[in-house]
């Protein structure tokens, strides 16, 4: 990685965290992370990458008037979640409004299994490099990888089964549909996660992923918003490493990003950063 586009915040404090997750090894440690533009890339070809969601808004898989009323929800809601002076309480209230009128809007206008892979099998959504590098390494050292995101469950796990890293060791946190015997959409599963509710999502609540977690008190938590460190609510760890990865608007947004991360991944670069900490904790 270029050494312009990795940031170490407290580079003592780090190097004590990155010791004990050493120190600790693989049967102590657990990995924490966000999909979109986390595990997948911020942008494509020099484009703007369009999330899980934004890739069933953007094209004309739905009924015809899906895409415009999806759009007019973006263009409502989507200047509030971005908005730092709106207060914590009114944004996630906000935010569940969007997702859950556009969750049963999707429903409404026909979502299928089959809708799913067709999207997934354009593969417009691309994977960060090392990525694939870094799930090979946490499958084949059984070290466990918890996915929270507020994007849609079923295409995350079918993007992973596509290109064959759906691994056993990986368990998702999302928001998981209800189908019929037809494959047909019925209705959303709740909690509802959505993108500033992640301090609320916490892992005791859901036990068969808990069970899997609770000995494993080291964590490396990763993300690419100021919310996703909030995922770790909850969980009492020894040793938590927190990398971000701030894909965009570098100098704007750096300040806030430097309070919640310790190590910042700078212009949407790649994970060896990450695969090179994985390979040293793994000897």
């Amino acid at each position: 990685m270029n050494s312009d586009n990795l940031l170490v915040v407290n580079p003592k404090r780090v190097e004590k965290i990155r010791a004990n997750l050493i120190y600790g090894g693989k049967d102590n440690l657990h990995v924490l992370s966000d999909f979109d533009k986390t595990l997948t890339r911020a942008f494509v070809d020099g484009q703007k990458a369009h999330t899980v969601i934004a890739q069933v808004r953007q094209g004309n898989y739905l009924t015809s008037d899906y895409s415009s009323r999806a759009h007019q929800l973006f263009e409502k809601y989507h200047p509030i979640e971005i908005d730092r002076k709106i207060s914590p309480e009114e944004k996630k209230k906000k935010m569940h409004e969007w997702w859950k009128i556009h969750f049963e809007l999707l429903v409404e206008c026909g979502l299928d299994k089959k809708t799913i892979s067709e999207i997934v099998s354009k593969r417009t959504l691309k994977f960060r490099e090392g990525c694939f590098e870094f799930l090979d390494l946490l499958y084949k050292n059984k070290i466990p990888l918890v996915v929270m995101s507020a994007a849609m469950g079923d295409m995350i796990s079918e993007y992973l089964k596509q290109e064959n890293k759906m691994y056993s060791n990986i368990k998702l946190i999302a928001n998981f549909y209800d189908w019929d015997k037809k494959g047909k959409a019925v209705k959303v599963r709740e909690p509802i996660i959505h993108s500033v509710n992640k301090d609320e999502l916490i892992i005791k609540d859901f036990p068969e992923i808990f069970k899997v977690v609770s000995k494993r008190k080291n964590v490396i938590l990763l993300g690419d918003s100021l919310e996703d460190p909030d995922m770790i609510t909850g969980f009492d760890s020894d040793n938590i490493l927190k990398i971000g990865f701030l894909n965009e608007n570098v100098s704007e947004n750096l300040p806030y990003f430097k309070e919640k991360y310790d190590v910042l991944i700078l212009n949407d670069g790649n994970m060896d950063y990450v695969n090179k900490l994985m390979g040293e904790i793994i000897k």
